[in-house]
């Protein structure tokens, strides 16, 4: 490198690299040069005064100047590959979608294939809403991420009637950036029903719960939780028990940094991205598979600007939602008797109540409680605080309260049935041009039994704890909230060995199209009471297993 020092208007100054240098810089960066007559080791130095003098002398030492970095920019938090580059690709899986299902098959195959030159792709329908599961912001509580979830997500069209609170959001990670992350493994009974033997899934639920850091010490120690549990056990409720939480909860040590508390989807693409690269593309709706001889070979794909995209793909995982999934299955002309039925969700029963705060000693601490479901009561019920899993951002500015807020959360039980289902509109489409969806739900006259038994239950529970049970906000003491409203719809491409009665074998595999899995909530064949996230993680850890025995 040649550095010149040069007279401009009469003004010292270098030129290195084309980049001018003020003469004080100069002097500052080397102490020994005391004036700028005086040479720089290692450099030849031309100076130029005004009368047109100048000097040259070279001297050995010193160190070069380090060029300025020209690295390619990052325009997003998560690294985005447009359309049109990954049209030119074949990949070896492609994947449909990234909230629970589609998030944990990416990292699975990433984890698989971290030193092999296999290519994934993966695609959301929706843009980059949050790096983060919401609850991790410091910004948020219950009512504002309410708020903000109602803001940002939208009614499910064809809906109305039968489903009216079903709600949809489209983003990178889906509803995990605002699930409540109860992290409960399904009820023991139920999955002897299951295609897949026990023993197997208890070895997923397990991996599951590792990558997703499920924790049952959230409330552990807190005088809240404990001094309730200790009168639901002497109470009768013997099997009582602290929430187990998708919630990171080790500190920042080793220079291992835990920032995300709370597991979203988001969580599963940065541990991915950082065992091996992957494509993703954020507004990319996809539209058709695309398939030759009963074997996948893509998707079809529709930007916002409506411009069309085909990528190629030996292997195809649809995770885009149980209303989705199927919806593009049957686009797609790919069916059978089973695609869009079974629609399942949780009759969901809501309660309000307060306890006196004196007979607490101090700290308070949160609440989280859960009552698992049993064969005599086919439901689940969990008790919490009203910002039970935001302590941790409100605990020095919390006032002390005579009154403490509880509130109760009761899953119950339905059953796979084949009536409930979802279709395609015959005349009603999107933006895209394809149909909206129909749905038609009802509870059956024993499930409508069990809402009931689960309201007296909520009773029993309030009176053993010392909980009053009251009016809030124009709300009922108890209520049941409308059909859909919790976001644990599942079933309608379900799993297992019946082909009449199930729309994909027991590893995912849409029948009748090679390559072509299903691994969202969409494939589990029961649901039971409990929160599906798990279970939906866990069956997509085993189907990104198979896909990968099948290609190694």
């Amino acid at each position: 490198m040649r550095i010149r020092i040069a007279s401009e208007h009469d003004t010292l100054s270098i030129i290195a690299d084309e980049q001018h240098v003020p003469i004080a810089d100069l002097l500052s960066f080397n102490p020994h040069i005391k004036s700028p007559d005086q040479p720089i080791a290692g450099y030849t130095v031309y100076l130029q005064t005004s009368n047109g003098r100048t000097i040259s002398e070279t001297s050995p030492g010193s160190l070069p100047i380090c060029p300025s970095d020209k690295e390619e920019p990052l325009y997003h938090w998560l690294p985005l590959t447009p359309l049109a580059e990954m049209e030119n690709v074949e990949y070896d899986v492609l994947i449909v979608g990234t909230g629970a299902g589609g998030g944990a098959a990416l990292w699975r195959l990433c984890e698989h294939w971290k030193s092999q030159n296999k290519r994934i792709g993966i695609i959301d329908r929706g843009d980059l809403l949050l790096p983060t599961h919401a609850r991790n912001l410091p910004m948020m509580n219950t009512d504002r991420l309410t708020r903000y979830f109602m803001t940002v997500s939208q009614p499910l069209p064809g809906s109305e009637t039968d489903f009216p609170g079903a709600r949809q959001v489209f983003a990178a990670g889906g509803r995990t950036l605002f699930w409540y992350t109860f992290a409960i493994r399904m009820n023991l009974a139920l999955l002897e029903e299951w295609p897949i033997p026990i023993h197997e899934m208890e070895s997923y639920y397990n991996m599951a719960e590792q990558l997703m850091n499920v924790t049952r010490t959230f409330t552990v120690d807190a005088t809240f939780t404990e001094v309730l549990l200790d009168r639901l056990w002497r109470g009768g409720y013997s099997n009582a028990t602290h929430i187990p939480l998708a919630a990171d909860l080790m500190p920042s040590t080793y220079g291992r940094i835990h920032t995300d508390v709370f597991t979203s989807s988001i969580s599963f693409l940065s541990i991915a991205l950082n065992l091996k690269a992957f494509d993703l593309a954020v507004n990319a709706r996809a539209v058709e598979i695309t398939k030759d001889q009963g074997k996948v070979n893509g998707v079809k794909v529709i930007s916002p600007d409506k411009t069309a995209f085909t990528l190629k793909a030996k292997t195809v995982i649809l995770s885009a939602s149980t209303f989705e999934t199927p919806r593009l299955l049957l686009h797609s002309g790919i069916g059978n008797q089973a695609v869009g039925h079974y629609l399942m969700n949780h009759a969901f029963v809501q309660a309000t109540g307060s306890i006196s705060r004196p007979q607490f000693p101090f700290p308070l601490g949160t609440l989280g409680i859960m009552v698992p479901s049993t064969v005599q009561r086919p439901y689940l019920l969990l008790m919490a605080g009203p910002d039970s899993f935001y302590w941790h951002q409100t605990t020095e500015v919390r006032p002390l309260m005579l009154e403490e807020s509880v509130l109760f959360f009761g899953y119950g039980k339905v059953s796979p049935r084949y009536e409930n289902r979802i279709t395609l509109h015959p005349s009603r489409k999107d933006e895209y041009g394809i149909p909206e969806i129909e749905v038609q739900f009802a509870l059956s006259g024993e499930e409508q039994a069990f809402v009931s038994q689960l309201a007296e239950d909520i009773k029993h529970v309030a009176e053993v704890t010392g909980i009053r049970l009251e009016s809030r906000n124009g709300r009922p003491p108890i209520c049941l909230t409308p059909l859909g409203d919790v976001n644990h719809d599942s079933g309608t491409c379900r799993i297992g060995n019946d082909p009449a009665t199930s729309a994909a074998d027991p590893y995912g595999q849409i029948r009748g199209i090679s390559g072509l899995f299903v691994a969202d909530n969409s494939a589990l064949p029961y649901i039971g009471a409990e929160n599906p996230t798990l279970t939906t993680v866990a069956l997509a850890i085993r189907t990104a297993d198979y896909i990968a025995r099948m290609q190694s």
